[in-house]
C-alpha cells in the first residue's frame, strides 16, 4: 500500500535525467552572438580593486578592424598566445597608471 504512494529514490532519479533535447542550426545561431578573433601579445598588468582581472594588449585578427593592436581587461586565467573572442573591436580599455603601453 505504501509503495504505490511513493516513489523510490532511483524511480525519482530516473524521472529527473532526460535525454538532452537536439537543437536546429537555426536555434544555435541565436544562442551566440557574433564576435571576432584576438591574440594576445603583451601582458600590460594587473588591475581591479582585488588584482583579479588582467590588462593585455591584443592584435585583432578577423573583422573589420582587423590587424589593429587594442588594450583589453581579462579576468581569469591569460597568457600570451590565447586567443580572446571579443564582442566589440571599438572600446579600448583605460591606461594602467604606471603600467607600460
Amino acid at each position: 500500500m505504501g509503495e504505490n504512494k511513493f516513489k523510490s529514490r532511483e524511480a525519482k532519479q530516473e524521472s529527473k535525467q532526460e535525454a538532452p533535447k537536439s537543437r536546429s542550426p537555426e536555434q544555435v545561431g541565436k544562442l551566440f552572438s557574433i564576435s571576432w578573433p584576438a591574440t594576445v601579445e603583451e601582458i600590460v598588468g594587473r588591475t581591479g580593486t582585488r588584482g583579479e582581472v588582467t590588462q593585455v594588449r591584443c592584435k585583432i585578427l578577423d573583422g573589420r578592424d582587423r590587424g589593429k593592436v587594442i588594450r583589453r581587461n581579462v579576468k581569469g586565467p591569460i597568457r600570451i598566445g590565447d586567443t580572446l573572442m571579443l564582442r566589440e573591436t571599438e572600446i579600448e580599455a583605460r591606461k594602467l597608471i604606471g603600467g607600460r603601453g
